[in-house]
């Protein structure tokens, strides 16, 4: 073999070699984590799961329950908010969440994977802390919700061809200074704007940012919480903890992610056609653009 062919052929193993390191390295994740499946009550499995977390370092921002039997609860921590301020629009990404729903004869404890969801969002760093205070506070059983996305193609995520990416949030309304926009989605949240009310509130560390979760209820049943869940999240495990939507208040503007972003980065496996898809929630986007833009009261 003369010299030529075997440094090629010595390159082309070191590349695969290479390669095969790096697919190792960018494993697939999913959109959440169960960490418990068993007996009891809803309200039982939320008390003890909210003092885990406390103990865990974790400050609860705030709870609500969606429809019966479910509970969501929205935790921050030092890691996620100062993480939060080094990525443009990361705030979206302070605050993690956690759901505990019944089915059938047992409760469901599942949170958001904070890998993906710093994927998700662009985040500066993937939150290993969170993740790992997460399952010592819960436990982590399995991943779930997809057949997986690596890190690189959540950095890049979008549904399908034509549809929108993290980078093209939706403009809600913009104000004279970041005071002004807070304090308007507050009062406009308590008076339950466009079928809107507070779930919590997350102020990103050391930044004019705030991100604010969403319970939406109303006449409209496109944009309404119970509404949507009964369409997409059909799983055995159940993908509770997709709520709230949020809005974030970024310096003197109010924006949210394009609905066609939001669900579908949660559940990047539904068809776009059938009983359970997005075409049975085709109007879903448009509907929650337009109760958000009256909850950070712009206009349409």
């Amino acid at each position: 073999m003369n010299e030529v062919l075997k440094k090629i052929i010595l390159a082309t193993l070191a590349l695969g070699l290479g390669m095969g390191a790096a697919l190792a390295d960018d494993a697939l994740l999913k959109p959440f984590v169960l960490a418990s499946k068993g007996a009891g009550t809803v309200a039982d499995k939320a008390g003890v799961a909210k003092t885990a977390l406390q103990a865990n370092g974790f400050t609860i921002v705030g709870s609500y329950s969606p429809y019966p039997e479910t509970t969501i609860i929205v935790v921050t921590n030092d890691e996620m908010k100062s993480t939060a301020a080094k990525s443009e629009h990361g705030g979206f990404g302070a605050a993690q969440r956690v759901s505990v729903t019944k089915v059938g004869n047992d409760v469901q404890v599942s949170y958001t994977n904070p890998t993906y969801m710093a994927g998700g969002y662009r985040m500066a760093g993937d939150l290993p802390q969170t993740s790992e205070k997460l399952k010592a506070a819960l436990g982590k059983v399995e991943e779930f919700g997809a057949k997986g996305l690596s890190t690189s193609k959540l950095r890049k995520y979008h549904y399908m061809f034509g549809m929108e990416y993290f980078d093209e949030p939706v403009p809600l309304a913009e104000y004279g200074s970041y005071e002004e926009a807070v304090k308007a989605v507050e009062a406009n949240l308590a008076a339950g704007k466009g079928g809107c009310t507070k779930v919590y509130r997350v102020d990103v560390t050391g930044k004019k940012e705030s991100v604010f979760g969403v319970a939406m209820k109303g006449g409209d049943k496109y944009m309404d919480d119970k509404y949507i869940m009964g369409i997409i999240d059909f799983g055995d495990l159940k993908g509770s903890a997709h709520l709230p939507y949020e809005m974030l208040v970024t310096g003197n503007k109010v924006i949210a992610l394009y609905g066609r972003f939001r669900i579908a980065l949660n559940y990047p496996d539904l068809k776009m056609a059938g009983a359970n898809s997005f075409m049975k929630i085709m109007e879903s986007p448009e509907a929650i653009k337009k109760a958000l833009t009256a909850a950070a009261g712009g206009k349409e």
